[in-house]
């Protein structure tokens, strides 16, 4: 199941059911099957508190991921700034919307096994991200 919460943001213009359905496509595409996986939005100074207390890291981030897969579903709490989306995509040029789904395919594909601490890992989850936007029934 894939669930979709906030703390401290109002949630994000979404269709749950579409984006759903794009989660489990893409899931689908890498062999994998979708277990629990819960899309938690929150603002900048709650997600510097999860990186600060669970990764031991003080900066903001776009998104942090915890991966509970086990016994071939993938299964995890995917938490994600809302202010971070929002001050990349003015960065990137794109909208809200379209950064967005990028930061929720990420961290789908993060549980999935991809990786992107190298500029070869990186320029891979680019390249995953940029052919699962395109997939996207928008």
């Amino acid at each position: 199941m894939i669930t979709y919460n906030t703390i401290t943001v109002a949630m994000p213009d979404i269709v749950e059911a579409e984006v759903s359905a794009w989660v489990r496509q893409i899931a689908k595409s890498y062999n994998k099957v979708v277990g629990d996986i819960n899309y938690i939005f929150v603002d900048d100074e709650t997600m510097l508190d999860i990186n600060r207390r669970f990764i031991g890291h003080d900066y903001y981030t776009d998104h942090i991921g915890f991966d509970y897969s086990k016994d071939g579903a993938l299964s995890g709490d995917i938490y994600i700034s809302l202010d971070t989306v929002r001050t990349n995509s003015e960065l990137f040029g794109v909208t809200f919307d379209q950064e967005l789904r990028r930061i929720i395919i990420h961290g789908l594909l993060h549980l999935c096994g991809l990786r992107d601490k190298t500029d070869e890992e990186r320029d891979h989850m680019q390249q995953a991200e940029d052919k699962a936007l395109t997939q996207f029934a928008n």
